[in-house]
């Protein structure tokens, strides 16, 4: 009787991808991120084990909003304090923070679980070219489509 493979934990080999925002799509960008994190693109992938490789993202400045998203588009943050709602536009958090962006797209994508808090720190995203994961040897991954 066949049984349905279980990954373990121990047995997971990981890798890093470098993934080059420059003229992605952000949701686009953030959605293969997310399966990339998850591990998704594994033959081995288990819902409730870390699966997945580490993601390095670069150009995050040079990520591109389609329509008139750079303007509609918000984001909220409260200070718990009575009025304490901050809005910002996606316009601005470009401009401001770039890595935020990408960063709170994908984190929108992996589970909200004691997991998907486990695999955010999965993610790195740096608004220029440079970063500092020369040691891992990140493999160039090229976007589907």
């Amino acid at each position: 009787m066949r049984t349905t493979y279980m990954a373990k934990v121990n047995e997971v080999e990981r890798k890093w991808l470098l993934i080059d925002a420059e003229g992605k799509t952000l949701g686009r960008l953030a959605s293969e991120a997310a399966a990339l994190i998850r591990g998704k693109h594994k033959p081995e992938f288990t819902p409730h084990i870390d699966t997945g490789d580490f993601v390095v993202i670069i150009n995050a400045d040079k990520v591109v909003l389609t329509g008139k998203k750079l303007q509609q588009k918000k984001y909220y943050t409260h200070s718990h304090y009575p009025g304490g709602l901050k809005t910002t536009t996606a316009g601005e958090m470009l401009n401001k923070k770039p890595a935020r962006l990408i960063e709170l797209a994908v984190y929108g994508m992996l589970p909200h679980n004691k997991l998907g808090h486990q695999l955010q720190s999965k993610l790195k995203v740096y608004a220029g070219a440079e970063h500092p994961h020369q040691a891992q040897q990140p493999e160039v991954y090229e976007l589907r489509g």
